[in-house]
């Protein structure tokens, strides 16, 4: 149930922000350039809290969390006091009217730009991109990876962490004609350069891919199977385990670390485990039934325990990139335009059939993702907001009538017709922008689903 409130809070904490960041870029930029704000809402619906400001603007938090608005003195919406006719959107010229519409995607990449400052500025911290394993016959064994590689750069960008090699192989995998040159350092020192077609690393690109489906296992410190931590009341307590306690063997089966420990537990939910464990030298026997719990990786065991985790546990396996505050700037601008192109390359991706629908995120998968990186920790938290900011950004600029582009693209096709399109133009363009808008949010939701069902 934790789980579960951490997941909602994060979810409505992250939708909450950025729909503010982004109806505060249309506020803010409407309201400079003289246009009659009139209602700021976060969320759709029937009003939870309202308040009208000194401003004459009604500030409003609805029930609906999923997007919100800024409504502006416009005579196509009700009739405009003569007095006030300055003050309309609709009579203002077509670079305001632009501005203020730009400003909404504009303000999400602002915020990306910051949090991502923000990030490097307290130091991200990753593990090195360390080869643990090979499997046989993969793309990985394939390409020339050996057990024991380091990737250090791929097309140049020198890659410090397994997340920016992820990064790195995503982009590379959604560019038609670019091979894919991978530098990395053997544990003998030598340096080798692997080189792979555009394609080869596209199944990381699929939501559920990770570094398995392309045959490459992670290198992690070994962390020994001692308990470090019992939770009140959960099965490890009922079964009488004990902090200090060492696991030897489940079911007569030696367990060799505690990942193997985890493995089986995870494996095991309402099974009955024979445990045996060493216990202030003397071996003792116990009888332990993990939990079954329902999570996004499908019902797995939870017993309730935590490892002992010794000191300098991730000496030589941890990388953090922390720079001073006027080097953060341009790294946060160029990591804002790396997953903006990104963004812009899945969705074309998913456009032309290369690449896959599992692509797509509907709020179940947007809510999972919230979950865990709150869980996780704050700086994990901010990359998400960063990259959902991004997202949200980019999205609103595609070319749709109802979102903020395809008002945009209205408004190119009255630059270049000298007059706008006619009333009625513009509402068949709304409707068909709502049935694109509905059925791509059915899409996701669906692919929600279906990951939910299959996994």
């Amino acid at each position: 149930m934790n789980g579960f409130v951490t997941t909602i809070v994060a979810f409505v904490v992250a939708l909450g922000v950025l729909i503010t960041v982004h109806e505060f870029g249309h506020f803010w930029v409407a309201r400079r350039l003289g246009v009659k704000v009139l209602r700021f809402s976060v969320g759709f619906g029937k009003p939870l809290w309202r308040r009208a400001g000194r401003d004459g603007v009604e500030y409003v938090i609805a029930a609906l969390p999923l997007g919100g608005y800024v409504r502006m003195l416009d005579e196509r919406e009700g009739k405009v006091a003569k007095s006030e006719l300055h003050a309309a959107f609709n009579r203002q010229r077509l670079g305001t009217r632009a501005a203020v519409v730009a400003a909404g995607p504009a303000a999400n990449l602002l915020f990306a730009i910051l949090a991502y400052w923000a990030v490097f500025l307290v130091g991200d911290t990753g593990l090195r991109p360390l080869v643990g394993s090979v499997a046989p016959d993969s793309v990985a064994a394939q390409t020339g990876f050996r057990a024991g590689d380091e990737v250090t750069a791929i097309n140049g960008r020198d890659t410090p962490t397994w997340e920016r090699v992820l990064f790195s192989l995503i982009e590379a995998s959604v560019d038609d004609d670019t091979e894919i040159r991978i530098e990395v350092r053997g544990d003998d020192g030598i340096e080798r350069r692997l080189v792979a077609p555009p394609d080869a690393f596209a199944p990381l690109a699929d939501n559920n891919g990770g570094l398995d489906s392309v045959g490459i296992g992670q290198a992690r410190p070994v962390l020994p199977a001692e308990v470090g931590e019992i939770m009140p009341g959960e099965a490890a307590a009922r079964a009488g385990m004990r902090a200090g306690d060492r696991i030897l063997a489940v079911d007569d089966v030696s367990v060799s670390d505690w990942n193997d420990w985890v493995r089986i537990v995870r494996a095991s939910p309402g099974q009955m485990l024979r445990v045996e464990v060493l216990r202030g030298g003397i071996p003792m026997a116990l009888e332990l039934v993990p939990e079954p719990r329902l999570t996004a990786e499908g019902e797995i065991g939870r017993i309730g325990a935590a490892a002992v985790v010794p000191d300098g546990y991730l000496d030589g396996f941890e990388a953090k990139i922390r720079l001073g505050p006027l080097e953060a700037v341009p790294a946060a601008i160029g990591k804002t335009w790396d997953m903006s192109l990104l963004t812009l390359r899945v969705v074309w991706g998913m456009v032309t059939g290369r690449m896959s629908v599992n692509n797509l995120g509907g709020p179940i998968t947007i809510a999972q993702s919230a979950g865990r990186s709150a869980t996780v920790g704050g700086i994990f938290f901010l990359k998400f907001l960063a990259i959902l900011s991004i997202s949200i950004g980019i999205l609103n600029l595609l070319p749709i009538p109802v979102l903020d582009g395809g008002h945009l693209f209205f408004y190119l096709i009255e630059a270049l017709r000298g007059k706008p399109l006619s009333e009625e133009a513009q509402v068949l363009g709304q409707k068909i922008g709502l049935l694109v808008l509905a059925l791509l949010m059915s899409l996701a939701l669906y692919v929600d689903l279906n990951r939910l069902l299959v996994q």
